[in-house]
């Protein structure tokens, strides 16, 4: 595999050594990090392009106005499985705005676009894997006549020598995570991978923390 550092050579050497000592079974065991779980990408990937992808969602270049709704800040690093950061990462990061409404021409949802949110950014990991960015508390929406979507946020990062990944982040203490046709197809542990922790707050910003693991791409 092409661009791997000494050091992840040296941890792959010595895990598979553990492995042969404990037996197969037992390898997944010594990994120490769990792969962020896959989600699915959604109809509402943005396909019209846009000149501000910035890493301020709140507000649009050449607009007055602000996003309405909650503000918020989500930080957090990306990693591999052994914990080393992954660098110069893209996240792509897409989301309803505070109504539930998406900036996309089929979204179906009859409530309010806020023409103030960005809607979609397009940001790097810096040289330790992470990334932080500002965005709203995205509104709840009805996905169809029985099923109303909890607050999530869209994530895709692609980056050369690590599987690619779709997934979708949740926020804690939200109600309706407990009845998500998506998030609870998760396991439990899975579950608690994809939900933000909330950390603390500045000023009227929630701050919340996300970190997102990366496996290594197999050939």
């Amino acid at each position: 595999m092409k661009n791997i550092s000494r050091r992840k050579v040296i941890k792959l050497c010595v895990l598979s050594s553990m492995a042969s000592a404990l037996g197969s079974n037992s390898f997944a065991k010594v990994l120490a990090l769990m792969p962020t779980p896959k989600e699915t990408e959604g109809p509402f990937y943005p396909v019209k392009n846009q000149k501000d992808k910035d890493d301020d969602l709140t507000q649009i270049d050449g607009c007055v106005g602000n996003a309405s709704g909650q503000h918020i800040v989500i930080g957090g690093r990306v990693t591999d499985v052994f914990g080393n950061p992954v660098e110069n990462a893209p996240l792509d990061i897409w989301q309803a705005d505070a109504n539930g409404r998406y900036r996309h021409p089929r979204d179906p949802n009859k409530a309010r676009l806020d023409q103030n949110f960005q809607g979609w950014a397009v940001i790097k990991t810096d040289d330790k894997g992470s990334f932080r960015f500002k965005t709203v508390m995205p509104g709840a929406y009805p996905a169809s006549g029985t099923w109303v979507r909890p607050p999530h946020i869209h994530l895709k990062i692609f980056k050369p020598n690590y599987s690619p990944l779709t997934t979708q982040m949740y926020f804690p203490n939200q109600e309706l995570n407990k009845k998500d046709l998506l998030l609870n197809q998760k396991s439990i542990s899975e579950q608690s991978a994809m939900i933000a922790r909330e950390i603390g707050q500045q000023g009227n910003l929630i701050i919340y923390e996300y970190n997102i693991v990366l496996d290594l791409l197999r050939k």
